[in-house]
């Protein structure tokens, strides 16, 4: 049976959003932020962003830099949480 995950995204200013499931499912989930990410990390400054991350901290780790690599200044100030359910 395969861990769950909840997945906390916090947006300046707005309410909290969560997201359940497995790692698979999370990848699916957020397979659109990774992609924006990626297509940014040729710029300058920008990091590299894994799209198939093996564990639950390192898709958090992905989503935070693919969002800061899509700003205009780096920073987006989205934030990342997670918890096993």
């Amino acid at each position: 049976m395969a861990k769950k995950y909840r997945v906390t995204v916090s947006r300046p200013q707005r309410k909290d959003m969560q997201h359940e499931g497995t790692l698979e499912e999370l990848i699916q989930c957020f397979s659109h932020t990774l992609a924006v990410g990626v297509s940014w990390e040729h710029e300058k400054g920008n990091k590299k962003i894994n799209r198939n991350p093996k564990s639950i901290k390192a898709l958090v780790t992905a989503l935070y830099n693919a969002k800061n690599n899509a700003a205009n200044n780096g920073y987006s100030g989205y934030s990342y949480s997670y918890e096993v359910i």
